[in-house]
């Protein structure tokens, strides 16, 4: 045992050059046996019950010291595994990176070898005029140098030269393909600063040509489709589609759309290909039609997908990119130039638009079967098709334009309004069939038949002059509403609430653009008042009249303008207050320099007063002049009655401020109050037949609130005390329905001295 495990240990400095597989082999037998002499120990000792104690303390001995040797044995192969491994690892990868290293430099090789070849292949094929080949093996170069560049240990300088030669060599290239698309397509355009007119583009010409080819051909020549290969595997066929779109778009395809006098015209000159060009033909029209640019468009980029077009570049076709260049920009065009300027003026032209859609689905069409559109629905094909939209949007515009121009047109021009003056209604078609129709018509009457019925001109409004513009305006109303009837839910909706916006519009900018006119001229006034009653009595019936013609939600109560009507009457009410305000100013300073009707024994206070009186008279009479024939009649007595009660009011207050008057003051008083009794019914002429104002004029006491008292002053100016007494009549007379008796107290105090008598008057004015 001792000898096994020194020979172990003594040759452990060395497993590297022994067996370590025989070496194991005997440690295991020797375990082996170990455990063998163990159970049997134990058999003996717990099986057939032998005393062997010291037999056993010598195999424990044995078995620990062969444990001891396993642990020795096995640190010491471990660690010399251990440190072989290692090294092995270490030499293992030296060999790795060095054959990496040759395998790098074999590939660097290997592709300037590809690199060198594929630039003589290029220049070969350059030179033959295959420029697909030399676009391909160009690329294959580029590839070689990219590679190269990748490889973290390669010579500067050889990359430098590599990059720089293939920089030259590829704007070689798209030197020799410019240069043969300028041939293929050629452009003769008109000089920079003549490009702005119509006639400008009659010198523009496109060459197609036929790439060497002397005979005409009915699709693209093969050198053309080489040079769009070619363009494209350089990545710069973009490119130049664009540049040429650009050309196409301002030269040739948007002056077709927007100049109805130019078309195209395609000839085929011998051996030399295709020429388009420009002529112009007189025409009166403003706009082309649809039809005729689709038809011009057309002929144009048919013209170019045969010649020049029709050619697949991978997977789609250069028709295709010029498409996508152009399509946005040419469809904007033909909408804003062509399409807007179709749109009918009225309802009964919708149905025939449905050409023009069809139209256009036929131009799109045609642009997809040459590949220029994608096969989605485009922006041209969606606005022709919502022509009830445009219609509806360009209606309201132009109703919005019409009435601002109706709003802000002279006021002075009128027309007469009278009871028998009735809108021009367009005739609506009758709501529900027939037999609705007979059986709401027996039911009207059954309901009608024993009740009063109102009068024929009960809601009428009264004779007046309103401005012309403004009954335009309302026949304005009336016809948009007439369009709404039968169109589309949406388009009735707009057009109805164009006819609010029309009349909201008139509420706010009438009174700001002509308020300047309205303060200083009474007669524009009267006019602007008589305009908002008009409009707001048709407003209470409009909304009715075309309510059961309207689509839904209109039909259900929507098409109203009853919320408007207080808001008119207001603003016409407003308007014409505001001037009797201005003309109530105008007739108090003109009062107030009368010097308060006092001391008139001097002659200048007395001209002073009288002027004042003659003034306002005149002032009064110029109004009535004014408002005549203008103002309903009611209205003008209602307006002329409180201007002139502002006059007598103010005189009365004059008057009865004085604490002293004179007999000869009394008198001046009483001639210039007798003026205003004499000459202000004479200001009330409502309408121009004189025998007909003489009814209003014995009505003044009705419109002038304080009239009656005025007369009762001027009869007191001229009375002795006993007549005063006697129209006082202890309370009852008609001086004391006028005055109260402290009033009367003083006037009497001011007319007469102190005396018995005026004791004994005053005495006798008491209240009732």
């Amino acid at each position: 045992m001792a000898s096994f495990v020194t020979e172990v240990l003594a040759s452990s400095g060395k497993l590297e050059k022994e067996d370590l597989t025989g070496k194991i082999s005997k440690l295991s037998r020797k375990v082996e046996e170990t455990k063998e002499e163990v159970c049997d120990i134990i058999n003996k000792r717990y099986n057939e019950f032998l005393p062997s104690m010291q037999g056993a303390e010598a195999l424990m001995g044995q078995a620990e010291e062969v444990s001891k040797e396993i642990d020795v044995l096995k640190s010491c192969i471990e660690t010399e595994v251990q440190h072989n491994l290692h090294t092995a690892v270490t030499e293992y990868a030296k060999l790795k990176q060095q054959l990496e290293r040759n395998t790098t430099v074999i590939a660097m090789l290997r592709h300037l070898e590809e690199f060198h070849i594929a630039m003589e292949e290029f220049h070969k094929a350059l030179l033959e005029k295959k420029y697909v080949i030399s676009a391909k093996q160009l690329e294959k170069a580029r590839h070689s140098a990219d590679s190269l560049k990748a490889w973290k240990g390669s010579e500067l300088p050889l990359l430098r030269a590599l990059s720089s030669e293939l920089t030259v060599q590829r704007e070689n290239l798209i030197y020799h393909l410019g240069d043969e698309w300028k041939r293929l397509a050629v452009w003769k355009l008109p000089p920079s600063k003549e490009s702005t007119g119509m006639k400008s583009f009659l010198k523009m010409e496109l060459q197609l040509t036929l790439g060497g080819n002397k005979e005409p051909q009915q699709s693209p020549p093969p050198l053309l489709s080489c040079v769009l290969q070619a363009l494209a595997i350089q990545g710069e066929l973009q490119h130049k589609i664009k540049l040429f779109s650009q050309v196409l778009l301002k030269y040739l395809l948007k002056p077709l759309i927007m100049y109805p006098s130019l078309n195209v015209e395609v000839s085929e000159q011998q051996g030399e290909g295709t020429l388009l060009s420009l002529q112009c033909a007189e025409t009166p029209e403003e706009h082309p039609s649809p039809s005729q640019v689709y038809t011009k468009v057309l002929v144009v980029l048919k013209t170019l997908h045969t010649h020049l077009l029709d050619v697949s570049v991978g997977e789609r076709k250069v028709s295709f990119i010029l498409g996508d260049l152009v399509w946005q920009e040419m469809s904007h065009c033909i909408i804003h130039e062509c399409l807007l300027y179709s749109i009918p003026t009225n309802s009964s032209q919708l149905e025939q638009y449905s050409v023009v859609i069809k139209e256009t689905e036929e131009f799109e069409k045609s642009l997809k079967e040459m590949q220029y559109l994608r096969g989605d629905a485009t922006e041209l094909l969606k606005y022709a098709r919502d022509i009830n939209c445009h219609f509806a949007s360009k209606k309201c515009k132009d109703v919005i334009v019409a009435a601002r121009k109706l709003m802000t047109s002279e006021m002075h021009n009128t027309v007469k309004i009278t009871p028998d003056s009735k809108l021009s209604v367009p005739k609506l078609p009758s709501p529900g069939d027939n037999k609705g129709k007979q059986e709401a018509k027996k039911l009207e009457a059954s309901r009608l038949e024993n009740e009063k019925q109102l009068g024929a001109r009960t809601l009428c409004l009264p004779v007046c002059r309103i401005s012309e513009s403004v009954q335009e305006l309302m026949g304005l109303a009336l016809h948009t509403l007439s369009e709404a009837v039968g169109s589309s839910s949406q388009c009735a909706t707009q057009l109805f609430f164009a006819v609010r916006n029309i009349f909201q519009l008139f509420y706010d900018v009438v009174p700001t653009y002509h308020k300047e006119n309205l303060l200083k001229f009474p007669h524009l006034a009267a006019i602007q008042h008589n305009n908002c009653m008009y409009i707001a009595h048709h407003l209470l019936t409009l909304g009715h009249q075309f309510r059961p013609h309207l689509p839904y939600p209109l039909s259900e109560g929507a098409a109203t303008f009853v919320d408007l009507v207080p808001g008119f009457r207001k603003l016409g009410a407003q308007c014409f207050l505001a001037q009797l305000n201005v003309q109530r100013a105008e007739m108090l300073e003109r009062l107030s320099t009368a010097h308060n009707f006092s001391n008139l024994d001097d002659e200048d206070n007395y001209s002073a007063a009288s002027k004042a009186v003659r003034q306002v008279i005149h002032q009064l009479k110029r109004l009535g002049t004014v408002w005549q024939d203008v103002l309903p009649v009611n209205i003008y007595c209602k307006a002329m009655g409180t201007l002139l009660n502002t006059a007598i009011s103010e005189l009365i207050a004059k008057i009865m401020m004085l604490e002293d008057i004179s007999t000869e003051d009394g008198e001046h008083l009483h001639i210039l109050c007798q003026t205003i009794i004499e000459e202000g019914p004479l200001v009330f002429i409502p309408l121009p037949e004189e025998s007909k104002n003489k009814k209003y004029q014995e009505e003044v006491p009705v419109y002038v609130k304080k009239w009656i008292t005025f007369k009762e002053l001027v009869i007191v100016l001229r009375a002795n005390l006993q007549e005063i007494v006697d129209r006082w009549a202890e309370g009852k007379g008609p001086l004391a329905l006028e005055f109260c008796s402290s009033e009367m107290k003083s006037l009497i105090r001011a007319l007469f001295q102190n005396t018995e008598r005026r004791a004994v008057a005053l005495s006798k004015i008491k209240d009732s």
